[in-house]
């Protein structure tokens, strides 16, 4: 197995990047990068800390994620599982990555700053959906916002209807469950409860 292991071997394999590839970077949220992630109903939050990596889903209607002003953003903590993997690694180190998906567009639009958790009880209350707040709001310092091109999404045809999995064709989390717990969590139970549970405890 041929490794590349400095820099150099890096860049001669793949040369300079194109000019729009440095310019499109920029400190702050632009106009038009806002409307992005105002369109955007998905995004998913990289973190690391002691523990390790961790990279999350989060997701609601669109503007979900508030822009607070050119270099601060907002995210609500939604009803989860309470294995808070992404706010344990934001308090040992702030650095964070987002990435925002928009359905049935190509281009994606990405993220990096560092993050702080608050529970300031208005910012929470403001928050707030069917009267329920969530327990803590990240608050992102933007210090780098680009696009990315549309090729992994057409690679992927990931908003192609015709290319959908059934997900009766994949384990589901109560099967998944019941393997690894030697059927002592998860199981049909699981999966029937699963819905309405959701339906809940959504937010």
């Amino acid at each position: 197995m041929t490794l590349v292991t400095t820099v150099e071997q890096l860049e001669a394999i793949y040369g300079a990047p194109a000019e729009p590839s440095l310019v499109k970077e920029t400190a702050h949220i632009t106009p038009e990068y806002a409307r992005y992630i105002e369109a955007a109903p998905f995004a998913v939050l990289a973190t690391a800390g002691p523990g390790g990596l961790d990279c999350s889903p989060r997701g609601d209607k669109p503007g979900f994620m508030r822009i607070a002003d050119e270099r601060t953003l907002m995210l609500p903590d939604r009803h989860g599982n309470n294995r808070i993997d992404s706010l344990r690694n934001v308090i040992a180190d702030p650095r964070v990555a987002l990435l925002f998906l928009i359905p049935g567009f190509g281009g994606t639009l990405r993220v990096n700053g560092t993050a702080r958790i608050s529970t300031d009880a208005a910012l929470l209350r403001s928050f707030a959906i069917d009267g329920k707040a969530p327990r803590s709001v990240l608050i992102v310092d933007v210090q780098t916002v680009y696009f990315q091109c549309a090729r992994a999404i057409l690679r992927s045809e990931l908003w192609n209807p015709e290319r959908h999995v059934d997900p009766k064709t994949l384990p589901s989390p109560g099967q998944i469950l019941s393997a690894i717990t030697s059927a002592r969590i998860g199981g049909e139970a699981y999966d029937k409860a699963w819905p309405q549970k959701a339906k809940e405890t959504l937010w």
